[in-house]
């Protein structure tokens, strides 16, 4: 939308936003204090009614916008890249009708044909600070971000454009208080493995950003098989997870609040009393019980970029948990401090997902810390994949439930999961091929449901009476 100009996300705006959106509805700080722990239920299917088109299943009253397909030209020329995956909502000062999207493209190191040059080599327009990286043979890798201007009010994509290149695997991610996505490679591979340089790590673009941003690793938040990350508003410490089967949960200390890239301290988390603890809950070892809280420690981590990949597994020798293949973070606020909910997921004895919620220490972060310990508690684990089949993205909701996206074996939903335990859906994939959810987010008015689809790659608006789902 041309006349539109420079579309400008300032912080305090963004800020006035998220808080809106998180005390939305009064129940949400009850909900949040307390924890998961009645039995599952089986979330009923009937709810649903069936797409005539076959793109997705929605409960009676609602109804999507499907858009930015794969394939399709973007507003800047390139072409939507494929394997839309993680992805954050910004609100724009002065703007209610209209909101931003900043979209990851999950695109493999080899898969170049699938991102947003395609094979016609078009990204000769842009400088080498834009291109993180490029294959061997010299091509601009597949992965990255796309961003994308969306009028609530028509439910029509207006503008979109590509907003980071050259990156590996743009998994998942999160947004931050300051108005930017930190978007996350899920990728170990180092120079010379298909590439000229090492993945692994955070980038940040800012939602205001209307071309590719200069590409800087933030080196400091580590290097590793990265997943996603969630900002604590008060103090800029990002919560991050890893997804490989013996993960840790790593938190990173900013020397600078609301300035990354001014470097800082990466640690990763222990249970205050039990060293080097294994909370996934596989086989013989000694499980951990849903709703029983655990005091938490944090011990530093050195040599973060190390291109051996083996952070996690020297965390652990050094006392760190152990999680079963940490993905979705979300940040929720509660009326009081807030808390950090991850999903875990092939984490519980049946292999098929945990919800974990951590509440920070009020000396979150400092010496004072031991004083009152961080708060870990298994807040879900589901005992069946036709519960829960493997919790990948999550967000916290405007009525205080978790809102998640599946990715698992069988047929891919979105869910709700309200405090007791209980379990319902908001959308099933109809398309044959059953591909994951991904990138779940709130416009900021909490009226719009934003989720993606993997494959074919298109992101979904949905709309309907939120309240019949939770009421």
């Amino acid at each position: 939308m041309a006349s539109k100009g420079l579309v400008m996300i300032h912080r305090r705006q963004f800020l006035r936003s998220a808080g809106a959106l998180a005390l939305a509805m009064p129940a949400t700080a009850a909900i949040f204090r307390s924890h998961a722990s009645g039995t599952a239920s089986n979330p009923s299917d009937s709810q649903l009614l069936p797409d005539p088109d076959r793109w997705l299943d929605l409960p009676s009253g609602f109804s999507y916008t499907r858009f930015s397909k794969t394939g399709e030209t973007m507003s800047d020329g390139f072409r939507v890249p494929a394997s839309h995956d993680g992805m954050g909502a910004f609100a724009i000062e002065g703007d209610p009708d209209r909101c931003i999207l900043v979209r990851n493209h999950e695109i493999n190191i080899g898969k170049e044909d699938d991102g947003p040059f395609g094979s016609n080599n078009s990204e000769r327009v842009l400088s080498d600070i834009q291109i993180y990286d490029r294959s061997l043979s010299g091509r601009p890798l597949g992965g990255g971000t796309t961003s994308l201007l969306y009028n609530l009010k028509t439910r029509q994509l207006e503008r979109s454009w590509l907003s980071l290149a050259g990156t590996e695997r743009n998994c998942s991610g999160g947004t931050t208080p300051w108005g930017s996505w930190l978007t996350c490679e899920e990728s170990r591979k180092i120079a010379g493995d298909g590439g000229q340089k090492d993945h692994g790590y955070v980038f940040e673009v800012p939602a205001s950003a209307q071309s590719p941003v200069e590409a800087v690793p933030l080196k400091d938040m580590g290097r590793f098989k990265r997943e996603a990350v969630a900002v604590d508003p008060a103090t800029s410490i990002v919560y991050q997870t890893e997804d490989e089967a013996r993960s840790l949960i790593y938190r990173f200390l900013p020397n600078q609040p609301g300035r990354l890239a001014a470097g800082g301290r990466l640690q990763a988390l222990c249970l205050a009393n039990q060293a080097s603890a294994d909370t996934r809950n596989w086989g013989d070892a000694s499980r951990l019980s849903q709703g029983v809280p655990f005091a938490v420690r944090w011990i530093d981590m050195d040599d973060v970029t190390s291109p051996n990949g083996d952070l996690a597994e020297r965390g652990h020798r050094a006392g760190a948990a152990l999680f079963a293949r940490g993905e979705g973070l979300a940040w929720a606020e509660d009326g009081g401090r807030g808390s950090v909910y991850f999903a875990c997921t092939s984490g519980g004895p049946a292999h098929c997902g945990q919800i974990w919620k951590y509440t920070p220490s009020e000396f979150e972060g400092t010496d004072r810390e031991r004083e009152a310990p961080g708060q870990l508690v298994l807040y879900f684990e589901s005992p069946a994949r036709s519960t829960l089949d493997m919790c990948d993205n999550i967000v916290a909701s405007p009525w205080g439930h978790l809102v998640i996206c599946e990715d698992g074996e069988n047929e891919q939903y979105v869910r709700g999961l309200k405090a007791d335990g209980t379990l319902y859906p908001i959308a099933r994939n109809a398309h044959p091929n059953n591909a994951e959810f991904a990138g779940a987010c709130f416009a900021p008015d909490g009226r719009t449901l934003f989720v993606n689809v993997q494959n074919p790659g298109a992101s979904y608006a949905i709309s309907g009476p939120w309240e019949s789902l939770y009421s």
